[in-house]
């Protein structure tokens, strides 16, 4: 056999590579552009207020922690909106507390409870089993509840580390549950809720429990970088099977809440350090306005992560927020959801 080498004139050579230069340019310039366009669409107006809140009557809404703090501004908030709204908590009576308190002052409000404990997959399982049995729908997720940095660590009713059990692991399971009821939504949004602790955070797949180790704030920075990641591999899956669902994320930035006293404690030199400068910071109702702009904004798309973008983003008007490097690392990501597939049971269909 003879090998035929295929000479090339040095001109056309020349002319080639100059037209491929030139394709590659133009290129880099479309998707430039393109990334542009999309990102102002994509911000928000940063003095968004409720008053910017489109009507939600006819929309039905859950949200996990929904008896204090953000989680409550959401839910009533939506309830003042004219959604239907499920707060899924682990105390009934705080529960029946909240929802007296949102009916008092929403006139007409349609707010129900559910007790969940994310902390424990068969509670999660079971909700998911009655929601499914009642709701003919769900048009918005908002998975707000969480465990910040207790002193000592702890673990779940799963055997699971208390922090990444109930702000991922928990949430994980019950969107993969009531995914049936997303789907068959005009419109289905998921809100996850991360926080500026991301930044100084990393996965540990060798030690994703603490077990080896435990240092309450790292544990903590690892579970909200977790629910980002599975946040932005949820819209990706999303697209590639089709399932309608548009994934965003949120985080408050420094919020008033009860987050602090029940995890770390007034007492903690963290819950000391904060209240020296808890009059900087937002109220719960600021601090869920990223929430409810992500959960009902025309203009709030998938993938996407909001927050106050003022000073290190603990607090200011809305914006997009940062996303670390390592909430960027989709091969992490995959391999994340699949620890949570394995870990949990659960598998989104």
């Amino acid at each position: 056999m003879t090998n035929t080498t295929l000479q090339m004139n040095p001109l056309s050579a020349v002319s080639a590579a100059w037209r491929k230069g030139l394709a590659t340019v133009g290129l880099a310039l479309s998707c430039m552009l393109e990334t542009g366009v999309s990102s102002a669409q994509s911000q928000p107006k940063p003095d968004w207020s409720l008053a910017d809140m489109p009507s939600q009557s006819g929309r039905i809404f859950l949200v996990t922690g929904g008896t204090s703090g953000m989680g409550y501004e959401d839910a009533k908030a939506l309830a003042a909106a004219g959604a239907e709204v499920v707060i899924a908590a682990r105390n009934p009576e705080r529960g029946k507390e909240a929802i007296a308190r949102i009916k008092q002052e929403v006139r007409g409000a349609q707010v129900q409870f559910e007790a969940v404990d994310l902390a424990d997959l068969a509670s999660v399982k079971a909700l998911g089993e009655r929601l499914n049995a009642t709701l003919p729908r769900l048009d918005g997720l908002i998975n707000n509840a969480a465990v910040m940095a207790p002193p000592e660590r702890a673990t779940s009713a799963d055997g699971f580390e208390l922090q990444l059990a109930t702000n991922y692991l928990g949430h994980f399971a019950l969107t993969g549950h009531v995914l049936p009821l997303l789907r068959k939504s005009n419109s289905p949004r998921v809100v996850t809720l991360s926080s500026i602790a991301v930044g100084r955070g990393s996965i540990n797949f060798a030690d994703l429990q603490s077990e080896q180790a435990y240092n309450p704030y790292a544990s903590y920075a690892q579970s909200k970088l977790a629910v980002l990641m599975w946040a932005f591999e949820l819209q990706r899956r999303s697209e590639t099977q089709g399932w309608g669902i548009q994934s965003i994320a949120a985080h408050p930035g420094v919020a008033v809440t009860e987050l602090i006293k029940r995890g770390p404690g007034l007492d903690s030199d963290f819950g000391r350090e904060w209240a020296k400068d808890r009059e900087r910071y937002h109220s719960a109702a600021q601090g869920a306005l990223p929430t409810l702009y992500a959960a009902t904004a025309p203009n709030a798309r998938g993938g996407a992560y909001y927050g106050p973008i003022g000073e290190e983003e603990k607090r200011g008007p809305l914006g997009l927020a940062t996303v670390p490097a390592a909430a960027k690392d989709a091969e992490a990501a995959a391999r994340l959801w699949q620890v949570a597939e394995q870990l949990t049971g659960v598998s989104y269909r």
